[in-house]
């Protein structure tokens, strides 16, 4: 479930704006729910989890609001990071002035 999120993310990198923080939400439920969904339908067939639907949407419902919070708290100290990493490695560091 992990490796098809990261190829959801792969995917979505590309297609959508890290700047817009309705965006990212979005994509944290998303991802949220697809994990959640997968890991308890395998879970049923390998383990026998019985169907619980009630219990099931109550603790997707709260890690989904949990997600959500990590992600409006978070999110901004690790953008923040990565530009600062890209303008690192980005940056041009010749020193054209001996040149």
């Amino acid at each position: 479930m992990l490796g098809a999120i990261g190829l959801m993310g792969g995917i979505f990198d590309k297609n959508f704006s890290k700047e817009s923080r309705i965006t990212i939400i979005i994509m944290v439920v998303t991802a949220t729910l697809i994990y959640e969904i997968g890991t308890y339908i395998i879970g049923h067939f390998i383990y026998g989890y019985d169907f619980e639907i009630i219990s099931f949407a109550k603790i997707l419902l709260i890690e989904s609001i949990y997600n959500v919070i990590l992600t409006i708290i978070l999110y901004p100290l690790m953008q923040s990071l990565g530009y600062k990493i890209e303008e690192e490695y980005k940056g041009n560091k010749i020193l054209t002035r001996y040149f």
